[in-house]
């Protein structure tokens, strides 16, 4: 028997090899291969662990197109941030289709975010209006400023609107706007959903923070903090009084943010469509320019392992990766 010889990617380099550009495409197609049936996700697993008030779990799943097979494990420690750490820690974990050996070891803090941060710009290059202008950030977290980046890529967009529940947040959210020749202005929760164009919430929150009365028609919203059971950011009447699509269906009900308007009646599950099959074509996707589209980015283990396996194609085609025999 040989040695199994394991790429190890180590979190720096991720950064240094994988693009908002990779991560966009990778995303993309591994949305666009569920559309068609070609990669399923399989069950989550996400528990609180009973200490550090963290919660760890698995995100997996097959991609046979791309054929990546694979899990994420990992979870949120919110103490974190007081010792100078990532809040999110993750590992992906890639395995060879065939045999079922071990291929790679990814990093996967900052996967995660520049995924995430894909997804939800996915969602705006395919749904959002042509002539969106003004971009709305209800959000100031770390996982803010790469949505922020990443959205900007997508539209021609003049100003940055954004809330936060801790003001004292913004700041560094304004410095990336700035950065990227944007003018940036703090506002209410009203006077944004009045303002923005393009909508992305990436909270913690477990209540509504906007309401459907406060957007115009239009908007294209991508939900993308929404992960968990009882975790929400906006009000159930505006998921429903929006034309709605996520990366996945199940998960979306389950713990996603239509998991609030389909338990009260509001939404039916049949109405929610895979971002997928409006990548492929199938879906005419947005409607009509007063028409409020809502993408509900619950994060699918198959995201992970697309970016992962680009990271470990790109150090192997560098010579870059390491490896280890097992």
């Amino acid at each position: 028997m040989t040695d199994n010889q394991v790429v190890v990617v180590p979190e720096d380099l991720c950064q240094e090899l994988v693009s908002r550009t990779d991560a966009f495409a990778a995303v993309e197609q591994v949305f666009a291969a569920m559309g068609r049936g070609d990669a399923r996700n399989f069950p989550v697993v996400r528990e609180a662990i009973g200490h550090a008030e963290a919660l760890f779990g698995f995100k997996s799943g097959f991609d046979k197109a791309g054929m990546a097979l694979g899990l994420k494990a990992g979870g949120f420690w919110p103490g974190n941030a007081d010792r100078g750490l990532t809040n999110h820690q993750s590992t992906v974990f890639l395995f060879d289709p065939d045999t079922g050996r071990l291929k790679a070891l990814v990093a996967g803090n900052y996967l995660t975010a520049v995924r995430t941060a894909a997804a939800s710009s996915v969602s705006i290059r395919h749904l959002a209006r042509d002539d969106a202008k003004v971009l709305g950030m209800v959000g100031a977290g770390h996982q803010a400023q790469f949505q922020l980046r990443a959205a900007v890529e997508q539209r021609s967009f003049e100003k940055v609107v954004a809330w936060n529940p801790h003001p004292d947040m913004l700041p560094k959210l304004e410095a990336v706007a700035t950065e990227l020749g944007l003018p940036f202005e703090a506002v209410s929760q009203q006077e944004l959903g009045a303002q923005a164009d393009v909508i992305i919430t990436i909270t913690s929150a477990f209540e509504p923070l906007l309401m459907l009365d406060w957007i115009k028609p239009g908007t294209h919203i991508a939900c993308m903090g929404t992960d968990t059971k009882g975790k929400q950011e906006v009000d159930p009447e505006l998921v429903a009084g929006a034309r709605v699509f996520t990366d996945e269906v199940a998960q979306s009900v389950q713990l996603g943010e239509t998991q609030h308007a389909v338990a009260q009646g509001l939404l039916d599950e049949g109405a929610i469509s895979p971002i997928g099959k409006v990548i492929n074509g199938d879906h005419p996707g947005r409607q009509g320019d007063d028409e409020i589209t809502l993408f509900d980015g619950t994060g699918v283990g198959l995201q992970d392992l697309a970016v992962a396996a680009t990271a470990a194609a790109l150090a192997a085609k560098q010579g870059r990766a390491q490896t280890v025999s097992l």
